[in-house]
This record gives structure tokens, sequence and C-alpha cells, in this order.
């Protein structure tokens, strides 16, 4: 049974790595968005398209503060992002170590 736990460990590492590398880039679309960047700039283009999609499903529950258009999208996607790496992983974890 330890193959199970040793298979239920590793996804929760790559797990972890995979959120946290989610997080990097919403924080890098974060920072572009501040300055006036060339749509057409390959880096621009793959962080909007990996972003958007989660993004926009994001702000048709939480649109735009009011009148302000400060964008909380990003900052409620990286809560998300810690909750679960804080929550989910180390569950996986201790499921893992019971195989183990």
């Amino acid at each position: 049974m330890f193959v199970i736990g040793n298979f239920i460990s590793a996804l929760a590492n790559l797990i972890n790595f995979v959120l946290g590398a989610y997080m990097w880039v919403i924080v890098g679309r974060a920072i572009i968005s501040w300055v006036n960047p060339d749509p057409s700039n390959p880096i621009v283009r793959f962080l909007y398209d990996i972003t958007e999609p989660v993004l926009s499903r994001i702000r048709r529950v939480i649109p735009f503060a009011s009148g302000a258009g400060i964008d909380f999208s990003p900052m409620i996607l990286i809560l998300v992002i810690l909750f679960l790496q804080s929550f989910v992983v180390p569950t996986l974890h201790g499921i893992a170590r019971s195989f183990g």
C-alpha cells in the first residue's frame, strides 16, 4: 500500500507546485496590467491567455469596485490558491501518510 501513499504524496507535491507557479503567473499578469503592455508581445499574450478564463469567472461573480475601476479578481484568485495550498495539499499528504 506504500505505493499508493507515495503516489498521493507525489500528487500533492505536483498540485502544490502547479498552484504556486500559477500564483506567480497571476502576479505577473497584475504587474503587467499596471503599464500599457504591447498586446502583440508573446509573453503578454501568454499571461492573458492562461489567466483570463479564470479571472473572467471571478469577475462575473464579483464585479469591479464601484467607480474606482479596481479589479480585485487577481487578489481573490491568489487567496483561493493560498487556501488550496494550505488545505488540499496537507490533506493529501495526510492521506498519503495513512497509506504508508
